[in-house]
């Protein structure tokens, strides 16, 4: 019987062919159908969550300890003066938001606050002005006059005395008619003297607002300016007045190239 040719149609089992093949497809298309799309629970949902969150919380404290590493190496004093660099910036942050601050309530508290904001403008006005010398100024200060018989004086010693009065606090300084400027500078030879470029002679009168009772000990210390000038035969008088007018002008100048960050 074994060499018996099975019925066409039929396998070994007596089924026909075509059910076989319909049923192994079948389960092909159950078993694909098993995986995809993949079924997700949400306990599945919820592990891979909180895996993704562990990741993140993990990188970024990697990147962190690597940002701190430069400062792990530092040393003490260099740490220390980050400090203080950090202190000195923060206080002036402070002391800038304090002003904005004040500026802010006079604007709020006032009737007519585009008449506060004017007056506020024509005053910072007035302050450049008076630091460009291209306004008149008085005030209270002092006088200081240098008589040099002898033309012994030099440009170096007048501009150690105009120093001195700027560290002492002056605020505006006329030298025999010239307004003091940030740039000012003196030169030329002793009786040929020059204040940017102008030829002045003796006496050379300083004009200086400021507060007398600093200005006038800044001239006087022991080794200052007027023993240094009094070594050199010239006579020098201090005085102190209420009121001092420094109308030397300048010439408002456009710069070259500076142009205003608002335009």
């Amino acid at each position: 019987m074994s060499n018996e040719e099975l019925p066409q149609g039929e396998d070994r089992t007596g089924k026909p062919q075509a059910d076989t093949e319909q049923r192994r497809l079948t389960g092909r298309q159950q078993l694909i159908a098993g995986l995809w799309p993949p079924r997700i629970t949400r306990a599945q949902l919820i592990v891979a969550l909180l895996l993704f969150g562990l990741g993140l919380g993990l990188a970024i404290q990697v990147r962190s300890n690597s940002d701190n590493s430069a400062l792990r190496g530092a040393r003490q004093e260099d740490l220390v003066r980050i400090l203080d660099e950090l202190d000195d910036r923060t206080q002036r942050l402070e002391d800038e938001k304090q002003r904005l601050g004040d500026q802010r309530t006079e604007l709020e508290n006032s009737s007519d606050q585009a008449e506060e904001a004017r007056k506020q403008t024509v005053e910072k006005e007035r302050q450049l002005g008076i630091l460009a010398g291209t306004v008149a100024a008085h005030g209270p200060g002092i006088t200081l006059t240098v008589d040099d018989p002898g033309d012994a004086v030099q440009p170096d010693m007048l501009l150690d005395a105009l120093q001195e009065l700027r560290a002492a606090g002056a605020e505006a300084i006329e030298v025999n008619g010239v307004r003091v400027v940030a740039n000012t500078y003196f030169s030329g030879d002793g009786g040929a003297i020059k204040v940017d470029g102008r030829s002045i002679s003796a006496p050379y009168a300083f004009k200086v607002i400021g507060k007398p009772q600093d200005l006038e000990p800044a001239l006087n210390i022991p080794g200052g300016v007027v023993q240094t000038l009094e070594k050199e035969q010239a006579t020098v008088h201090v005085a102190q007045a209420d009121d001092i007018v420094v109308d030397a002008l300048r010439p408002a100048e456009r710069p070259d190239y500076a142009r205003s960050s608002s335009q």
